[in-house]
């Protein structure tokens, strides 16, 4: 009654083949696009696009770089803040340098700058997997972090080691600067989200997905069946630090306007991501904005209920979050090691066979 395919028929292997092949499921992605796009920016308020919408859309673009990385090509990384870090500073570096650049064309060359800088660090992903690899990805994390503190060319030599975004308009609206709308912020990151999640879903589907996942499943023997390993780490290493780059440049220029590298993008960035990947779903579109989600709204509501409604101290509430945040990682990782969106998928197929036991 809730959920059902009875009825829906398939005419072309095109129509079996489509991302959603469910009618119904078709009606909620148009209905969640369309709410998304021409609803939720009419009842924003500052509060939301800056505590919630905001970091759960950029989040979600970096959760889904990690998640090509680490979800559907097995090669595990800690270096997500610093290659956040990389994305930032180019779009830095390109607003000052170029004042006349559309913004839009900054936030995409910088995810390209951070891509160049991803195959490069993940090079040694030809030789090293697994602990070792998560290992050199960390090195990478604090040699990026301590290349911004130490050179001060990229923070254009100002005093304070602080990078500040200008303000940059598009169609007549600010995006960056404090000029900026909440409405038009968010529109600008909606629209990248948009983007990058049809392409991880085309490039997952696709010959290059498949070669990543041969990869992740067992490397020689996808080696031995024809993938070439190092076009497949390389190519998986460029595409999620695209991503990453993406998210950086955002968070920097949309979201914080002003960032400091040490405070911004340490390696505490890094291990929130991976706990978004890894609560959300691994080799997952949906798990990745699922887990950014969680990771956004329960700091969010334990502050909420702990300080709001209780009167706890602010301190208090923070911990209280690790605490939670530790126990449902650790939970996930022993109950449901594929995260919410195999819960997702498992209250789906139940929903399809109701009121029939499964």
């Amino acid at each position: 009654m809730l959920y059902r395919e009875a009825g829906d028929y398939k005419t072309s292997y095109s129509d079996d083949a489509q991302t959603f092949p469910i009618k119904l499921d078709r009606w909620w992605y148009y209905a969640v696009t369309f709410v998304a796009f021409f609803v939720v920016p009419f009842v924003l308020t500052d509060y939301t696009v800056n505590a919630i919408m905001l970091p759960f859309l950029i989040f979600s673009i970096a959760a889904l770089g990690l998640n090509i990385l680490t979800g559907y090509c097995g090669q595990l990384s800690l270096g997500t803040g610093g290659f956040m870090a990389v994305g930032a500073y180019a779009t830095y570096k390109l607003m000052t340098a170029f004042p006349d650049l559309n913004i839009f064309f900054i936030v995409i060359i910088s995810g390209v700058i951070t891509a160049a800088v991803g195959v490069l660090f993940g090079l040694p992903s030809l030789r090293i997997k697994g602990f070792y690899l998560a290992v050199a990805t960390l090195a990478a994390q604090f040699f990026l972090v301590w290349l911004f503190n130490k050179v001060p060319w990229f923070y254009n030599y100002s005093a304070s080691g602080q990078i500040n975004a200008p303000e940059r308009t598009i169609f007549g609206q600010a995006v960056t600067g404090a000029n900026a709308e909440p409405w038009v912020a968010y529109l600008f990151c909606l629209v990248f989200v948009f983007a990058l999640a049809w392409l991880t879903r085309n490039l997952t589907r696709g010959r290059i997905g498949r070669s990543w996942m041969a990869i992740r499943d067992m490397d020689i023997a996808a080696e031995i069946i024809g993938v070439n390993p190092l076009r497949t780490k390389l190519s998986a290493f460029a595409v999620s630090s695209f991503f990453i780059g993406i998210s950086g440049a955002l968070f920097f220029s949309v979201y914080l306007g002003a960032a400091e590298v040490g405070e911004a993008f340490g390696i505490q960035k890094s291990f929130l991501v991976l706990f978004m990947v890894i609560i959300g779903g691994l080799g997952s579109v949906f798990g990745s904005f699922a887990g950014a989600a969680f990771m956004v709204l329960l700091p969010v509501f334990l502050k909420l209920f702990f300080v709001d409604m209780l009167g706890w101290p602010t301190d208090i509430a923070a911990h209280i979050n690790f605490l939670v945040s530790g126990g449902l990682i650790v939970m996930f990782l022993i109950v449901e090691p594929h995260g919410l969106a195999a819960l997702w998928r498992t209250v789906k197929e139940k929903l399809r066979l109701w009121p029939f036991p499964h």
